[in-house]
């Protein structure tokens, strides 16, 4: 597992660098979307990434890589959204938000480390499709939570299903650099 924690540092170490260089070019403009907004944006990232998988032709010349380091940072971002609640206007300084990032994906990847001990490191068998499944069927999940106004009866809040959908992409990126 010591193999798989480095591997994940690294993947979101390019997540990371890409977030703060956006925050740099447009600052924290993404602080007044709602979350329903937030989870769309991921939806049509995860839906992207889908139709690359299953299409010969591509017309725009970007991969699934970019699509699932978005849906990573997406996810971040609608952490930091149910943290802090939505902004009226950009609030967070570009050192700011990072702290946010990193203390969401510090409590997500011990997430993952429990999870992987539990089911032993079963990902590394899935297929980068499945995965894809997996983050589209959480996103209708949280879909569907949202329009219940975040309440559940037995089930996770959005919160758990924002952090599986990142350990979940940051599981595919791991793949796609290993091919």
């Amino acid at each position: 597992m010591q193999n798989t924690s480095n591997q994940y540092n690294a993947v979101i170490e390019v997540c990371r660098d890409l977030f703060v260089k956006k925050m740099s070019d447009y600052g924290s403009a993404w602080r007044i979307l709602r979350l329903p907004s937030l989870t769309d944006q991921i939806f049509i990232k995860a839906q992207r990434i889908r139709q690359l998988q299953e299409n010969d032709i591509r017309k725009v010349d970007e991969g699934e890589k970019s699509e699932f380091i978005g849906i990573i940072n997406y996810s971040i971002m609608a952490l930091i959204q149910l943290e802090m609640g939505v902004a009226e206007q950009p609030d967070l300084t570009t050192e700011k938000a990072e702290l946010h990032y990193n203390k969401h994906i510090k409590i997500t990847k011990e997430l993952m480390e429990n999870k992987n001990h539990d089911y032993g490191e079963a990902w590394r068998d899935m297929r980068v499709s499945s995965l894809t499944d997996l983050i589209l069927q959480k996103l209708l999940r949280v879909k569907q939570i949202e329009d219940n106004k975040g309440k559940t009866i037995v089930s996770e809040g959005i919160d758990a299903n924002y952090q599986d959908m990142i350990n979940y992409a940051v599981f595919a990126l791991i793949h796609l650099r290993e091919e």
